[in-house]
């Protein structure tokens, strides 16, 4: 029997449990990235907070899953340490809205678009081709990967869950 396994704010996880299905849930401007190797069945997601790890101090402890900088290699690293290769992974994300409103429309406040050039910039440097996105707006989503088919289905704050992509 396989598991619905959700990955939190800052998380990375990863299986090659046939019947599992990994979810971010509540993703605001938060971004997730779903990366699939369809040869392997293995398939991992990534709850990215920010964009940039750069913004902490030298004392502050990096948490793997928080920045897209640092949360696209942990993924690699978890996924290939159950059997995937490099080569065969794809990718898809989901998330990146625009949740609050400002009273100024400063660059800075956009965190979900910024998330997503960040998570999209360091696929490309990983060498994943993202296959899919569902990103922006002003709702938050749920985004799911299903461990056996590399089904992504994303939810909508109040809407039905629609398949974005079959990444296996």
């Amino acid at each position: 029997m396989g598991l619905s396994i959700p990955v939190g704010m800052a998380e990375v996880k990863a299986s090659k449990t046939a019947d599992d299905s990994l979810s971010a849930l509540g993703l605001g401007s938060c971004i997730g990235v779903c990366v699939y190797d369809p040869r392997a069945r293995v398939a991992g997601l990534a709850h990215v907070m920010l964009p940039d790890s750069a913004v902490i101090r030298a004392t502050d402890r990096v948490v793997e899953g928080k920045f897209a900088d640092t949360a696209v290699p942990a993924l690699v690293q978890r996924v290939e340490s159950l059997g995937a290769r490099r080569a065969d992974l794809r990718a898809a994300i989901a998330g990146g809205a625009q949740v609050f409103s400002f009273a100024t429309s400063s660059p800075a406040l956009a965190i979900g678009s910024r998330n997503a050039e960040a998570v999209v910039a360091a696929l490309k440097t990983a060498g994943i081709p993202l296959l899919a996105q569902d990103c922006g707006g002003t709702v938050g989503r749920t985004v799911t990967l299903d461990v056996a088919s590399g089904l992504v289905r994303v939810r909508v704050v109040g809407g039905e869950p629609v398949d974005l992509y079959r990444l296996g």
